[in-house]
């Protein structure tokens, strides 16, 4: 007999173990999807500047941006190194334009372009984790020791590039500390890592924001991308700014 306890309670420790865990009562899933978005940029407006260090196929180069971002739409421009300096990626209501010195007009980014080199991090970087994705699923996880809430994501939008996303988010600093990509196969295609080493101030009071992703390829996983977000401020972001018209002057 108390074999055959000892067995059963084994048996239901694995099923309560493997089954979904509740979230916190005072937010619900959406919530925190939208919390976690405001520390990654999706705010009223914030301006940074980006260090982009990539090594894709044995290939390294560094480049920096400057972002002005507004809730879902941003503009991002060069600023180094000189023969890329002027150039810009705009994304707008999730579609993405770029335009450098000397073209007429903006170049539409294409689905499958964003899914490569430069779109598709900066794709990743700008993720509308509340906007185009539900939960499908939620857990309790640890990620580097740290206790966190891992949301299973399905797309609701027909403009999100990727089909599915495992996203874990830190349970006491409401912030995405790690995200996995996957395709309509059901592959993973990238993952991403992020730190909040930098400060903005909402409403009079400091809050966490991105200073780190790193993005790695999970075909290729020599094909890492570090993005070094600094110089992050709130700032009021004029429609002119991502209007498409106005990109090539």
């Amino acid at each position: 007999m108390k074999i055959f306890s000892k067995v059963m309670f084994l048996i239901l420790f694995c099923v309560l173990s493997s089954h979904p865990q509740p979230l916190r009562a005072d937010m619900t899933p959406g919530e925190m999807l939208e919390k976690a978005d405001e520390a990654r940029g999706n705010v009223e407006g914030v301006d940074w500047e980006i260090e982009v260090k990539s090594v894709e196929r044995g290939r390294t180069q560094s480049r920096t941006l400057r972002v002005k971002a507004r809730d879902v739409n941003s503009i991002a421009e060069y600023i180094s190194p000189p023969r890329v300096k002027g150039r810009k990626l705009l994304m707008l209501d999730r579609n993405m334009w770029f335009v450098k010195p000397g073209l007429r007009k903006p170049v539409p980014i294409s689905p499958r372009q964003k899914l490569m080199g430069g779109a598709s991090n900066g794709d990743i970087a700008s993720t509308n984790y509340a906007g185009d994705y539900k939960v499908a699923d939620t857990f309790r996880e640890r990620v580097d020791g740290e206790p966190c809430y891992l949301l299973d994501l399905t797309a609701i939008s027909k403009k999100a590039t990727y089909d599915r996303i495992k996203y874990w988010i830190s349970e006491r600093r409401m912030v995405g500390v790690k995200a996995e990509f996957f395709t309509i196969s059901g592959k993973m295609f990238k993952s991403a890592t992020m730190e909040y080493e930098n400060s903005i101030m909402m409403q009079g009071k400091p809050h966490a924001f991105i200073s780190k992703m790193v993005i790695t390829n999970a075909l290729v996983e020599d094909d890492v991308t570090t993005m070094t977000y600094s110089k992050a401020k709130i700032k009021n972001i004029p429609d002119s700014a991502f209007n498409l018209n106005l990109l090539v002057r």
